[in-house]
């Protein structure tokens, strides 16, 4: 019932696909201190972001639940409920699962008119009902055969507190008669000491088979590291994607070829973030294919970090914008006087009818949510599962903790605070929103005080959990539950206070393009600065109108 109010809501207020997405995902050998991490921006134009929950519990037998499109809100139709089904909030259920996505889209041909289960229910559905990765993949296989699959081409991440797989699934068209075709897809298992990632463009390639198909499970499982349905393969060379030996099948080539902009506005994103953990990534044979050169070195499908990645470290690559890079948009006349890495999205035509574009970076304004989750197999599952949240864009938010037992949404972050249309102080995505609003045109003049107010709040959340895992310690059953839900609706509170605090602090320090001094996060009385404008910016202008702006005089 609850996501049936969201989505006739999406209908009406015009919420569109999450089709620009971003995942990062960290083995726990990988991580600092042991843990599965994923990351999610889930981005779109126009979204409105809050912070989902179904509750645990029981169902009679007979009862049916309706499906609903997750993008469009139209009625897909109805599948039996699960006898019991665990607690879910946002992204992650009871047990420490975690399933987030980024779309690819692939061969429009292969679209399944009359499936009922789409990507985003197929997440949902699943966090209700499995309670590890490998649970979910058999789950996923089981709701798309019997249900078909009512979305195009999808990269899921799927992880628990002890493994990270990446799932990548394709419909298979749409039969005369009218029943579904159910979806081909292939899974591997990250290795623990490996990080990955995708962002909108297929990421598996070619990947070890057997010829001995698990009749229990309906699909191939090779070793327990790649797991792949039956007819991966045979549909491909059915639709004339594909003529090799078997051997040689390559699941990227022949359901979502690469692309200019699969590469440059998607495949750069996960190279971006590869960059970070293993500096030989940043050199020039990357730089040709991330330039959008489909005959280049393509990047593989995870790496090994040269250090243990910290979850800090995770959120603020969810924050990227290629700074420091060849593609930098904080560099150049586009960036403005302020250095902004933010863009009106699209292509533009040039006077000599040439196309530009604007470079897509991990970190964009058009973000519903954003989320890491942190999945810890040494704690009980209840605070062991943080799901670390916020609404709008990543690199203008601090990551709220939240603990997957968590039994009722913060008021911020449900949908009676807020919505597409309908404004408010008290609804976290609005707030983020203005404040984001404010600092993007004068970006490195306001960011600074943002950066401050961000790892301050960062540090706060991150250093409470160990005092939070012990007293969760003492406690079990309702009152273990009650005691993390509380804790999620301080830590939302808090947040909500401090980002009303920074926004008011730079709407006066920073009004009319001035700059009055700031100290412990507050306008004190002193000398008004005015700033100017980036040094590099006044460069570009010369360089683009000549002497027009020079003063003759100097």
């Amino acid at each position: 019932m609850k996501k049936l109010i969201f989505t006739v809501l999406a209908v009406l207020t015009g919420v569109v696909s999450a089709e620009a997405c971003t995942n990062m995902i960290v083995g726990k050998k990988a991580s600092a201190d042991g843990s599965v991490m994923v990351s999610y921006n889930a981005d779109s134009f126009g979204m409105f972001g809050n912070l989902y929950h179904w509750r645990a519990g029981a169902h009679a037998a007979g009862e049916m639940r309706q499906v609903y499109d997750w993008d469009s809100g139209r009625y897909l139709g109805e599948i039996p409920e699960a006898p019991y089904t665990y607690n879910v909030v946002g992204n992650m259920n009871e047990k420490q699962l975690c399933i987030t996505e980024t779309t690819f889209g692939g061969r429009r041909e292969a679209r399944d008119k009359n499936a009922v289960v789409d990507y985003g229910s197929l997440i949902y559905i699943t966090l209700q009902r499995a309670a590890t990765a490998r649970e979910a993949i058999n789950t996923m296989n089981e709701l798309v055969t019997k249900y078909g699959y009512a979305s195009m081409g999808e990269s899921f991440s799927i992880c628990d507190k002890e493994e990270a797989w990446i799932l990548e699934m394709m419909p298979k068209g749409t039969n005369e008669d009218g029943s579904v075709t159910g979806a081909v897809w292939v899974a591997i298992r990250i290795p623990d000491d490996c990080i990955s990632g995708h962002a909108n463009q297929a990421r598996i390639t070619t990947f070890a088979q057997t010829k001995k198909m698990d009749k229990k499970l309906g699909y191939y499982n090779v070793n327990d590291e790649v797991l792949y349905s039956a007819d991966v393969i045979a549909y491909a060379r059915k639709m004339g994607w594909y003529e090799g030996a078997d051997a040689d099948f390559n699941w990227r080539n022949a359901y979502h070829p690469l692309t200019f902009s699969g590469i440059r506005a998607c495949d750069a994103r996960v190279w971006s973030i590869f960059r970070k953990f293993d500096k030989s990534m940043d050199n020039e044979n990357y730089h040709k294919y991330i330039s959008g050169d489909v005959t280049a070195e393509p990047m593989p499908l995870y790496i090994k970090p040269d250090h243990k990645v910290t979850l800090r470290e995770v959120k603020d690559c969810m924050r990227d914008h290629y700074e420091g890079t060849f593609i930098d948009p904080t560099v150049g006349l586009a960036a403005g006087p302020f250095a902004t890495p933010y863009r009106a999205p699209g292509s533009y035509k040039t006077a000599d009818g040439r196309t530009t574009f604007v470079e897509r970076p991990v970190g964009t304004q058009q973000s519903a949510f954003a989320l890491v989750g942190q999945l810890r197999s040494w704690l009980p599952d209840e605070v062991g599962g943080i799901l670390w949240f916020n609404t709008d864009d990543a690199n203008m938010i601090t990551y709220v903790p939240v603990y997957c037992s968590t039994t009722k949404v913060p008021f911020a972050f449900s949908e009676e605070a807020g919505g597409a249309i309908k404004f408010s102080m008290d609804c976290a995505f609005w707030l983020n929103n203005m404040v984001a609003n404010y600092v993007y045109p004068r970006y490195s003049m306001v960011m600074p005080t943002l950066r401050e107010a961000q790892k301050e709040m960062d540090d706060y959340f991150e250093g409470e959990q160990a005092k939070v895992a012990e007293e969760a310690a003492k406690k079990n059953g309702d009152a273990l539950d009650d005691f993390l839900t509380g804790k999620t609706q301080e830590y939302t509170d808090k947040y909500m206070a401090r980002w009303k605090q920074l926004f008011e602090t730079i709407v006066v320090a920073y009004n009319d393009g001035v700059v009055k001094p700031i100290q412990n996060g507050k306008v004190v009385e002193g000398r008004t600065q005015r700033p100017g404008r980036a040094e590099q910016f006044n460069a570009e202008v010369v360089k683009a109108t000549g002497e027009r702006w020079l003063n003759p005089k100097q």
